[in-house]
């Protein structure tokens, strides 16, 4: 059996701290999927299709991850592709207490996919994609928080 792996997110837009997300997690499966939610209650900057683009040109060398977008409950896209492991990455307290009520909410659902916590490295704790968007909407820099894919295909 496959140690298949669903990063779920919005990744509006991919940050150096998904990517280090990512690529820390590498070693412990065989198979990750970056997955964009699609929420009908938020306005991405970017499409979906943009953000699975950056995903694919950051990790063309690297044959297990992927990305795809998807609807619904990520419970139910775990069994799509067979994924029996969420990825969330840890900035702070507050995102442990937040992400293990989903945690809980997901293992009630199918006990068996388990949700795995990867915490960020200390230079990354400031990434967050809000903030990003934020600075790329008020013309700022945004180039010390993205992956220079990334950055280069913002309009200038």
């Amino acid at each position: 059996m496959s140690r298949i792996c669903l990063f779920p997110g919005t990744f509006d837009p991919l940050t150096l701290g998904h990517v280090d997300i990512i690529n820390r997690a590498l070693p412990l499966f065989d198979k990750i999927v970056v997955g964009i939610g699609l929420n009908a209650a938020k306005a991405p900057m970017f499409s979906p299709e943009q953000r699975v683009k950056w995903i694919k040109e950051i990790y063309k060398d690297e044959e297990r991850v992927e990305g795809a977008f998807y609807e619904g409950l990520t419970i139910d896209f775990c069994k799509k592709i067979g994924a029996h492991f969420i990825l969330r990455g840890i900035r702070y307290v507050s995102d442990f207490e937040y992400e293990k009520t989903i945690a809980d909410a997901n293992r009630t659902l199918d006990r068996s996919i388990e949700t795995i916590f990867l915490t960020g490295e200390p230079k990354y704790t400031s990434v967050a994609s809000t903030i990003v968007r934020d600075i790329i909407r008020n013309g700022g820099n945004a180039s010390p928080f993205l992956p220079d894919i990334v950055f280069q295909s913002l309009p200038k």
